[in-house]
C-alpha cells in the first residue's frame, strides 16, 4: 500500500524487537543457560553485574538471522555488531531489575506468544527455521522471555498522559481516509523503465481524461499499474493514513475532497488522486491496542534513550568482538535460505504478535514494525 522502503539494519534491528512487543509485553527475569551446557567460550563484554561470551553473542546472532535473514549482509559491519552487543547488554541488564510480578507474568506472556508463532508458521517449518541457525527451542523461548521483560519494565513508565501526549503530536498518522487513485509506474507492464518525463506525461494524459468526466474506476481498470487497488477501481477504502508513504499520506490529508488533485510523485511513481472521505479521529476513538502500541511505542524511544546514555556511560565496562569469519557469513547466508518459511520470519511474526496489536505503533514504533519483514501488503512493486 505504498509503504516506505527504509531498510537501514538499525531499523531492521529495532523491528526485530518490535516484532514481539506489538502486544501488552511482559517477560521473565533469570538468566537460564543455554541448550550448550556450560559456556567455557571467551568474555567479549563486560558490564556492570554481568558478562557476555563469544557463544552467547553468536547465538544472538542466530537468532537475529532466524528470525530476519536478510540480515545477513549487515553481520559482517562493525556497527551493526556493536549495536547487537550493546543490545543485548542491554536487555541482559535490565532483565534482572525486573520485579518478580513482572517476570511471572512475562514468563507466561512469552509462552501464549511462543505458540502463537509455532501455531503461525506450521510445527516443521518453526522447526526448520530453527534448525537451520542450530538454535533450541528453549534458546529462542529465553531471547523472547528477555525482550518481553525489557518491554514490559519500559512500558510501565509511560503514563496515561503520555499515551495522550504523544496521540496530539501525532494524531495525523491515526486519520483514514478512502482514497482512489491511478498510478503510472516508473516501470511499465513489459519492465521497460520509463523516464520521469514520460511516466508524468502519461499521468496527465489519464487526468485530462478524468477531467473530462470519464468513469475513474473504469480508468482505474485500464490505466493503473498497482495490482493492489486497479481491480477494485483505484479505491482503498477506510485506510490509516500513516500506512502510506509521505507524498500520498500528505495528499490523503489536504487534498480537496472528491476532486482531482495534480499528479503527486512517490518512489513508485505518479499518482491520480481523489480523496473520497477522510475521518480525523479524537483520542476518546482509539482502540485499546492503538493505545497500547503507543505506549509500546513510547517505551522502545525510553529503551533507546537509555542504549545511547547511561548504558554506554555508566554500564558498560568494556567490548572486545571477535574478528567477523567469512565462512560464518557464508553459513548464514545458506542457513538464511535453508530457512524455506523462515524467510518470511518478520512477516509471519508480526502478523502473529500483532493479533493483539494494532498494526499502528505512532511514530518510529509504526515504521519498525512495517518494516520488520512485512512490505506493506498491497504495494506496487
Amino acid at each position: 500500500m505504498f509503504q516506505s522502503k527504509r531498510r537501514s539494519w538499525r531499523m531492521l534491528l529495532i523491528a526485530l524487537v518490535a516484532v514481539l512487543a506489538l502486544s501488552v509485553m511482559a517477560g521473565c527475569g533469570k538468566k537460564e543457560a543455554s541448550s550448550g551446557g556450560n559456556d567455557t567460550s571467551k568474555v567479549i563484554a563486560t558490564y556492570e553485574g554481568g558478562e557476555i561470551t563469544e557463544n552467547e553473542f553468536d547465538r544472538e546472532q542466530r537468532i537475529v538471522l532466524a528470525l530476519q535473514p536478510q540480515m545477513e549482509q549487515f553481520m559482517q559491519m562493525e556497527d551493526f555488531r556493536q549495536y547487537l552487543i550493546k543490545q543485548e547488554i542491554a536487555y541482559e541488564y535490565l532483565e534482572t531489575k525486573a520485579d518478580d510480578k513482572t517476570k511471572e507474568a512475562g514468563k507466561k506472556k512469552a509462552e501464549e506468544q511462543f505458540d502463537q508463532m509455532k501455531t503461525s508458521y506450521g510445527e516443521d517449518s518453526f522447526k526448520q527455521m530453527l534448525d537451520a541457525q542450530k538454535i533450541t527451542e528453549a534458546d529462542f523461548k529465553n531471547y523472547m522471555v528477555r525482550i518481553y521483560t525489557v518491554m514490559e519494565g519500559e512500558r510501565q513508565k509511560i503514563t496515561e498522559d503520555d499515551v495522550k501526549k504523544e496521540f496530539e503530536a501525532t494524531k495525523q498518522n491515526y486519520t483514514t481516509a478512502s482514497v482512489r487513485h491511478i498510478l503510472i509506474n516508473f516501470t511499465d507492464p513489459d519492465g521497460k523503465e520509463r523516464t520521469s518525463e514520460d511516466t508524468l506525461k502519461l499521468a496527465k494524459e489519464v487526468k485530462a481524461k478524468l477531467d473530462k468526466g470519464e468513469d475513474f474506476a473504469t480508468l482505474a481498470k485500464q490505466y493503473s499499474e498497482d495490482p493492489g487497488s486497479k481491480d477494485n477501481g483505484g479505491l482503498y477504502e477506510n485506510v490509516e493514513v500513516s500506512n502510506w508513504v509521505e507524498a500520498f499520506k500528505q495528499a490523503a490529508l489536504t487534498q480537496p475532497l472528491n476532486q482531482i488533485g495534480e499528479p503527486v510523485e512517490t518512489e513508485y511513481g505518479y499518482h491520480i488522486i481523489r480523496v473520497e472521505a477522510r475521518t480525523e479521529k479524537k483520542y476518546e476513538d482509539l482502540s485499546q491496542e492503538q493505545k497500547d502500541m503507543i505506549q509500546t511505542t513510547l517505551a522502545s524511544n525510553k529503551l533507546d534513550e537509555f542504549m545511547s546514555g547511561d548504558l554506554e556511560k555508566k554500564i558498560i565496562k568494556k567490548i572486545e568482538l571477535p574478528k567477523v569469519e567469512p565462512s560464518k557469513s557464508e553459513n548464514g547466508t545458506n542457513a538464511g535460505t535453508n530457512a524455506g518459511n523462515g524467510t518470511n520470519a518478520g512477516t509471519n511474526a508480526g502478523t502473529n504478535a500483532g493479533t493483539e496489536g494494532s498494526g499502528n505503533a505512532g511514530t518510529s514504533g509504526n515504521g519498525a514494525a512495517n518494516d520488520a519483514g512485512t512490505n506493506g501488503g498491497n504495494t506496487s512493486k
